[in-house]
């Protein structure tokens, strides 16, 4: 799987999200979310339990969390939230 690129999109909040955080961790961030493109489930990545978490994928950065779906049939990963652990489950977030 190596050679398999994956796109990594962020839909409008995660972006927006992203965008508010202090630069230093939107660089660790990015440098996550780039490691995406050639491995969607590295090493600590972890499926989120729920039913209405189903096909949601996250990663720990520092404090901060990304969720994600992966879509092995268009090789594209949908960074779907990005947010501090204690507010990146909560419903409704935004973010």
């Amino acid at each position: 799987m190596a050679d398999r690129r994956y796109d990594v999109i962020l839909v409008a909040s995660a972006r927006g999200a992203l965008a508010s955080l202090p630069s230093r961790t939107q660089r660790r961030i990015i440098k996550s979310l780039h490691a995406l493109e050639s491995e969607p489930r590295p090493p600590g990545a972890v499926p989120l339990a729920g039913r209405s978490q189903q096909g949601i994928w996250r990663i720990r950065v520092g404090d901060y969390r990304v969720l994600y779906e992966i879509h092995e049939n268009l090789l594209r990963v949908l960074i779907i939230r990005v947010g501090h652990r204690r507010d990146v489950y909560r419903k409704g977030s935004g973010s």
